[in-house]
């Protein structure tokens, strides 16, 4: 495993979002050890452990067992932007949430912390929607590694906590369910990263496609580069933040189409790890 993993392509996404993420401020200040809670009393799959047990990284499903396909949507908010959102900038996006349920499309949102306090009942929503599934996204959105795209970089220690604080911000939303899976803020992380959240049993989820969503202002663009990208098993990161991503539910309504008359079906994260042989 290398020591930081960022997709080329990532960069685009990435590089862009730096303009929203510059700003970040608050803490992460530590919390209660304590396991995510479950969607049913049968545990959702996870990935066994990495080398020298350090957390397991899964970047798409299956290339051979059927052409599926999982859309996820980052619903990010950082620490510091709640005057950004006390303005009216609006970092949630109930047409897109709309928009997946009317086409039937199942999706899973990775949602940071910040995002569920300051959106509990869209929160608490969509995570009771038997379509959808709820991963975490960290609290703050800070960097998990140092020179990750301007970010701020949480140290070791409170890495941890800072995802545990996440869980705790779902259930005090009232979110029912949520998937012990985490997405690194920026997709960046390395061992040191991967071995501080070892003990909290998480799976973390890249992505194989990168929509290029954020900041973008043509869906047929947005469009094009997740058909062109999209192979079997594919995991496809996009966004769920007005602001940030203003055509991302546009360009779902090329891209489910498209997508189904190619013969993909839509899944959660939790199936394709599923069947990638993943423990229960």
């Amino acid at each position: 495993m290398n020591a930081l993993v960022r997709r080329s392509a990532a960069l685009c996404l990435t590089g862009a979002l730096t303009t929203v993420l510059a700003g970040c401020s608050g803490d992460a200040r530590p919390v209660r050890a304590t396991r995510p809670p479950v969607a049913s009393p049968s545990a959702p799959p996870t990935l066994a452990p990495g080398p020298q047990g350090l957390t397991p990284v899964f970047e798409n499903g299956s290339r051979t067992h059927g052409r599926t396909v999982a859309l996820t949507f980052d619903a990010d908010m950082t620490a510091g932007q709640g005057p950004r959102a006390a303005g009216g900038e609006r970092f949630d996006n109930p047409a897109l949430v709309a928009t997946l349920r009317r086409l039937k499309v199942p999706a899973t949102f990775f949602m940071t912390g910040r995002w569920a306090e300051e959106y509990p009942s869209q929160a608490a929503d969509i995570g009771g929607d038997p379509l959808f599934e709820i991963a975490n996204h960290s609290y703050s959105h800070y960097a998990f590694t140092r020179d990750c795209y301007g970010l701020p970089t949480l140290p070791q220690d409170r890495m941890r906590a800072d995802v545990e604080r996440a869980f705790d911000a779902f259930r005090t939303a009232g979110v029912a369910r949520t998937v012990p899976y985490f997405r690194f803020p920026g997709g960046c992380y390395d061992q040191r990263a991967l071995r501080a959240l070892a003990p909290g049993g998480v799976t973390a989820v890249q992505w194989d496609v990168v929509s290029g969503d954020a900041f973008a202002t043509d869906p047929a663009a947005v469009a094009r580069q997740v058909l062109d990208g999209v192979r079997p098993g594919s995991v496809v990161v996009m966004h769920c933040t007005r602001s940030a991503a203003p055509v991302t539910e546009r360009a779902l309504r090329t891209i489910v189409p498209e997508l189904r008359k190619r013969g993909y079906r839509f899944v959660r994260v939790s199936e394709q790890i599923g069947s990638a042989g993943a423990r229960r």
